[in-house]
């Protein structure tokens, strides 16, 4: 799914996922396979099938036009991934294998799973940051992490859960704690993105918030990679490619 920069409606990168195409009930979603995964001893194979699979995707963008070098990969992690030894090997040996600078990936992990797992796995996502690797909470919010250990964990991307951007509509309250979300992750040098954009007033209020960063089925629904490669050259085909004027979001709809 497409991540935008909410500033000038531009395509910043992608998150990648993750569907099980079953023969018989269809397509299943992480929430049913992954603690089925994560019980059967699969969690970590799963993981590097998806950061491998979306690191070389990324890298064939990339190479695909200097417009596109700069784009971003975000891939989720498990509570068994990010506590486990091996954890910071395996990114570093993705990376190489894909040829995508550190920078270029970002891994997501929800509140409650880091502060379960906080002090095994400090030290491993201490050092990824440090090479350049953006760590990101995801669905922040909705967990129990204090802002005691926001402060200081080296997390630099907090994703604001779909719930608060679902009560922008209902009144100047719900709007208030948007913002004021917003000016504390400024304040602590993170980048906010809204998840579950679904409407033009959402995004509107969002960036009245200053929120700077987004994604939701109003500016993209997810998207195949095949859809992606069509979006992409219709994007390189516009007179002004990737321009502030040309809304990124309308190629999409």
């Amino acid at each position: 799914q497409p991540l935008f920069d909410l500033d000038d409606n531009r395509i910043s990168g992608f998150e990648a996922l993750a569907r099980w195409q079953h023969p018989v009930l269809g397509s299943i979603e992480p929430a049913t396979f992954v603690p089925v995964a994560e019980e059967a001893g699969l969690m970590i194979g799963l993981s590097d099938f998806v950061l491998r699979t979306a690191c070389r995707q990324l890298a064939a963008w990339q190479r695909r036009d200097a417009r596109f070098g700069e784009f971003d990969m975000h891939v989720n992690l498990s509570s068994i991934d990010i506590a486990h030894p091996s954890l910071e090997a395996r990114v570093k040996a993705t990376l190489a294998d894909a040829g995508v600078q550190p920078r270029h990936l970002t891994l997501e992990f929800t509140e409650n799973t880091l502060m379960q797992r906080i002090d095994g796995a400090l030290p491993a996502l201490t050092r990824l940051r440090r090479s350049g690797v953006g760590l990101s909470v995801d669905d922040f919010g909705t967990g129990y992490s204090s802002l005691r250990h926001l402060s200081s964990l080296p997390v630099n991307e907090l994703k604001l859960d779909r719930g608060f951007v679902a009560d922008l509509e209902r009144g100047a309250r719900e709007e208030a704690v948007v913002q004021a979300i917003v000016m504390m992750g400024q304040s602590l040098g993170k980048l906010i993105t809204a998840e579950g954009i679904e409407t033009a007033e959402q995004l509107a209020r969002l960036k009245q918030a200053g929120c700077k960063s987004g994604q939701g089925f109003f500016l993209s629904p997810p998207l195949a990679a095949e859809d992606v490669e069509q979006l992409l050259q219709r994007m390189l085909s516009e007179v002004a490619p990737l321009s502030p004027s040309a809304s990124a979001y309308a190629l999409v709809h």
